[in-house]
């Protein structure tokens, strides 16, 4: 058995090693063939990826030089840009400085010709110093003779006249005197024929100034108004039978009725605008309701009055609350409510109190005063006007009693009482009150006058100017609420040209009557020539 084991066992033995040999052999030479295979195939990348670098760097060769002659190209452009612009600025500069040159040769050129006038006038100058100094040698001699000629024309005189020069000298002071008696008599008789001039003047300027306040300041342009009629047929039947309507409602509203040929229109003529505006307002009443007689004319009339005086109130009442005042006493918002018929230059004075109230309630807020205080005072200053043509006195004094009357303050009292300088101020707003009334009145298109006054006081404004001494000319401007004076500057000095502007204002407020105030300016100019070659 065992030999037996042993005889089959060993050929298939035998086989497995065989064919694990075969296999090793296979898997050495596989192994082999696969390193062989690997190295080819490793070779052949290796050359492939060489051959790619070579073309890879061929390529960058070819493209640096692409670059580099770009790049030159590019260097070569710069270069002659910049050669260019080099050239020109070098010709720029050269153009430049060429223009220098010509500059600085015509410049030498003219410092050459100054220098040689220079030189002719140093040579004048000394040869006129040499004739002054011979004329000067001459007049010294001549001086040395005529005092010489004086001493003994001074003998001779004494031997002929039998005194001496002492004594001469008395009998001449003695004429002196005499001859200074008989102008002093001249001076003293023209002073007294002015005095009676100025006289005379202030008293035309205070009945002027009384018939002024009779007929409310305003006659030139305000004393008529236009009623318009439906047509003309109207006319007859307000003039009445024998003119009995037309006679009734003049005496019933103190106006005169105009009834011509003027189409459609009846004139109501008169000096006081409350009476003209009772009127018209009566007869616009009369006409709408067709009843013309002389009983409903004096009913309408009556009713037109309390009408009015209600306008007038609540016109006051309004203003005073636009302001924002109050605590006032009936009795003096009626006469304050009274000034919207009353006119100055044409400014109406209502209004004109209350734009002075607001200038000066501004001005005190600038100032730090009491706003409230100002703005009364200033609505309140003009107050007097409403009865100046029913009392005598100025119409500020007037309006300080009436204030004192109705229980305003003594400031209040004051500011009215001194807005026009007759009283002094005692606090800030009664300043500022005068202030305010004068801007408001002063203001461009505030008043307005006719135009013959108004020409003849810039003539005459005008004409104060020209007639003091040294001026050379003279312009009212500004509507004439400024002259500018012209002086020759040979005839008048700087300090005298100062004390020319006070005098010719003094003048001005003495003997013109103007609305706000005039600006007097001097001007005495200086002016030096020369001219250069």
């Amino acid at each position: 058995m065992p030999g037996h084991f042993e005889k089959g066992v060993t050929p298939i033995s035998t086989s497995i090693v065989v064919y694990i040999l075969c296999v090793l052999v296979g898997a050495l030479v596989g192994v082999g063939l696969y390193e062989v295979v690997r190295r080819n195939l490793a070779s052949a990348k290796r050359a492939e990826l060489e051959e790619q670098a070579k073309q890879v760097v061929q390529q960058a060769q070819r493209e640096a030089e692409n670059v580099l002659k770009e790049a030159r190209l590019e260097a070569k452009d710069l270069v002659f840009q910049a050669k260019s612009e080099l050239e020109k600025e070098q010709k720029a500069k050269l153009a430049e400085l060429s223009t220098v040159e010509k500059r600085l040769m015509q410049r030498e050129e003219g410092l050459d010709r100054k220098l040689a006038a220079l030189e002719k006038r140093e040579s004048e100058s000394q040869r006129r110093d040499q004739e002054v100094a011979r004329r000067e040698e001459g007049l010294l001699a001549k001086e040395a003779a005529c005092a010489k000629a004086e001493r003994e024309h001074r003998e001779a005189l004494e031997r002929v006249a039998g005194m001496t020069a002492d004594e001469a000298k008395k009998q001449l002071i003695v004429e002196m005197e005499t001859q200074a008696r008989l102008d002093a008599a001249g001076i003293a008789k023209r002073t007294i024929e002015e005095a009676r001039e100025n006289a005379e003047r202030e008293a035309r300027e205070i009945i002027t100034t009384s018939i002024q306040r009779v007929v409310r300041d305003y006659v030139s342009e305000s004393t008529i108004s236009v009623v318009p009629i439906p047509n003309d047929a109207m006319k007859g039947r307000i003039i009445g039978r024998e003119g009995r309507n037309i006679r009734a409602i003049e005496a019933a509203t103190g106006i005169d009725l105009i009834i011509d040929e003027t189409p459609e229109a009846v004139i109501i003529s008169g000096f006081d605008p409350l009476r003209r505006e009772i009127a018209k307002v009566s007869l616009e009443r009369l006409m709408h309701d067709g009843r013309i007689h002389p009983t409903r004319i004096e009913e309408i009339v009556e009713k037109v009055k309390a009408d009015i005086d209600k306008l007038m109130y609540e016109e006051a009442e309004k203003i005073i609350f636009e302001l924002g005042l109050s605590d006032f006493n009936p009795e003096l918002i009626k006469v304050l409510g009274r000034l919207k018929y009353r006119t100055s230059y044409g400014q109406n004075n209502l209004y004109h109190a209350r734009e002075a109230a607001y200038i000066c309630g501004i001005m005190a807020s600038e100032l730090g005063l009491d706003v409230r205080l100002a703005r009364r005072g200033a609505l309140l200053h003009d107050i007097g006007k409403a009865v100046s043509h029913e009392e005598e006195g100025p119409h500020a004094m007037l309006g300080a009693e009436l204030a004192k009357k109705y229980g305003e303050s003594p400031k209040i009292v004051n500011a009215i009482a001194a807005h026009h300088e007759q009283v002094e101020p005692i606090c800030p707003e009664s300043v500022l009150v005068a202030a305010a009334e004068a801007l408001s009145a002063a203001r461009p298109g505030a008043r307005r006058e006719a135009l013959e006054s108004y020409v003849k006081r810039l003539e005459k404004l005008e004409s104060l100017a020209t007639g003091q001494k040294g001026v050379q000319k003279a312009y009212a401007i500004q509507a004439g609420r400024e002259i500018r004076v012209i002086v020759r500057q040979e005839d008048i000095t700087d300090a005298e040209s100062f004390q020319l502007s006070r005098d010719l204002a003094k003048k001005i407020e003495q003997e013109l009557t103007y609305p706000g105030q005039i600006k007097v300016t001097v001007i005495r100019e200086s002016r030096y020539v020369e001219y250069a070659k």
